[in-house]
Parts: C-alpha cells; structure tokens; sequence
C-alpha cells in the first residue's frame, strides 16, 4: 500500500488499510500531544475519528499546524 502524507510517499507493504492514527505515527506526530488538523483526499476529520477512520491505497493525508502570527 502506498499513501502520501504532506506530499511525501510512504510504502506500507502488503497493508490493505491503516487508521489515521498509525499513518500520522509514521510520520512522528503523536496525535494525543500535538494541536494540527488532518485531511485526508482534502477533507477535513475530526480528531475523535482518527482511530475508526482508515488510510487506503493512494490515499492522500494533510497535516496542517496552526501559524502564529499577527
């Protein structure tokens, strides 16, 4: 299974699906510790969905972190 995460590609092997959560692991965010928002195919989910919704074959996941500023 291939997946993109902030546009870079990842190889998961013979997995068929992966939570969001696991994905965003591969990626060293600790979903608990940290505030960002996630979209997968550029639609937004809520955190307390990240563990029941799954990343397929291709799919495409944004982790976007607040910017301070003023």
């Amino acid at each position: 299974m291939n997946i993109h995460i902030n546009g870079k590609a990842y190889a998961l092997g013979h997995e068929n699906h992966i939570s969001i959560t696991s994905a965003l692991t591969l990626h060293f965010i600790e979903p608990q510790q940290s505030t960002f928002a996630v979209a997968l195919n550029g639609d937004f989910v809520g955190k307390t969905d990240y563990d029941t919704t799954m990343v397929k074959n291709g799919d495409s996941l944004d982790v976007l972190q607040p910017i301070q500023g003023g």
